[in-house]
């Protein structure tokens, strides 16, 4: 018998699994890779939205759990995954800078957003209107981390690469059996997949498409994360990853050449270096109605729970959130009601 069952691998599973590893709960994963959002996203933990220069949901508390995490994770895998790089905001307007000044006058906001504009001295950038800089932030290598994990736990016969099969889930008291494996528990992490899970499907969960475009620029020589209408994110090499595109209506797997043809039209507006487009890269990301993730139990099934919704914000998102799931399921500690997938109980 099984701890813990956990369906699906990207931020969320893997912040799930090493909750269970950290406290010596038994597990095994079943990941069939259809879901790409985590390991195509940009990997930049940022707690601030730089639209509207606000600090997101929760986002200090966050901050200091992922930082904390993905150190670990590090020293774990033994292996470089994060980069502390600031991200610089690109100002269109002398309004903007206003507006960033009364940002950093404001006590949650002083931490992260430095009141000192930084003048632009890169020809490759038009930046009439000088940066913001935000601190505390950088880059996950968020594809090699996922990949070294799963190779970890397949080293410990703890990972099956293969679909999984809902209709095979055998409902029994105190633990659920799946094929030959029984567990006390099963937890489901799947991102936009959970439109397909029988268990959860009624739950608002709308996806939204991001792309972005991987490029090769020789004399834009970057060495910082440049915030504009779009990010640009240094990759190393003079490889950048440009983007991302936000649209709710497509929810196929491909990229598309009117995405890509965005990116290029909004990078141009202040990007004067020569550059090549190398890949393109496209995934779902599982965002919900009100913003906030979806956690929780079946309120039929008490052994069946849910790790989802972290929208565009999942490297900050899931290690709190896992923390708080694991915490309800083993210490029955309340979810807060703003996450908790309780509220939704009237779509069942």
């Amino acid at each position: 018998m099984l701890d813990y069952i956990v369906v699906g691998f990207g931020l969320s599973g893997l912040s799930f699994v090493e909750q269970l590893e950290n406290k010596g709960k038994s597990f095994k994963v079943y990941e069939n890779f259809s879901q790409k959002s985590s390991r195509v996203a940009g990997g930049i933990f940022n707690p601030v939205i730089l639209k509207r220069f606000t600090l997101a949901w929760k986002a200090s508390e966050q901050s200091k759990i992922a930082s904390s995490f993905y150190a670990h994770i590090e020293s774990k895998l033994q292996k470089s995954l994060v980069s502390e790089l600031p991200i610089l905001r690109r100002f269109n307007d002398v309004e903007e800078q206003n507006n960033w000044f009364e940002a950093c006058d404001k006590p949650v906001l002083g931490e992260f957003l430095s009141p000192k504009l930084i003048r632009n001295t890169n020809a490759a950038l038009d930046i009439p209107f000088h940066y913001g800089k935000v601190k505390h932030t950088g880059k996950i290598e968020i594809n090699n981390m996922l990949s070294a994990y799963a190779d970890y736990l397949k080293g410990k016969k703890a990972f099956a690469e293969e679909p999984f099969e809902y209709d095979r889930v055998i409902i029994q008291k105190g633990f659920v059996q799946y094929k030959d494996v029984k567990s006390r528990n099963i937890v489901f992490a799947e991102g936009f997949g959970v439109k397909d899970n029988p268990f959860f499907n009624y739950l608002p969960l709308q996806g939204n498409k991001g792309e972005y475009v991987i490029i090769k620029s020789e004399n834009l020589k970057l060495k910082e994360i440049v915030k504009s209408s779009i990010f640009i994110i240094p990759l190393g090499d003079d490889m950048y990853k440009v983007g991302a595109t936000y649209n709710n209506q497509d929810k196929s797997p491909q990229t598309t050449i009117d995405s890509r043809e965005e990116i290029e039209k909004k990078l141009k507006r202040f990007l004067n270096a020569p550059y090549q487009i190398v890949d393109q890269v496209a995934g779902i990301r599982p965002t919900v109605r009100d913003r906030k993730p979806l956690i929780g139990t079946h309120d039929s099934y008490p052994n069946i729970h849910i790790l989802n919704g972290m929208g565009s914000r999942g490297i900050l998102l899931a290690p709190t959130m896992a923390q708080n799931l694991y915490n309800c399921i083993e210490e029955e500690t309340p979810l807060d009601q703003e996450i908790d997938i309780k509220r939704f109980k009237k779509l069942r």
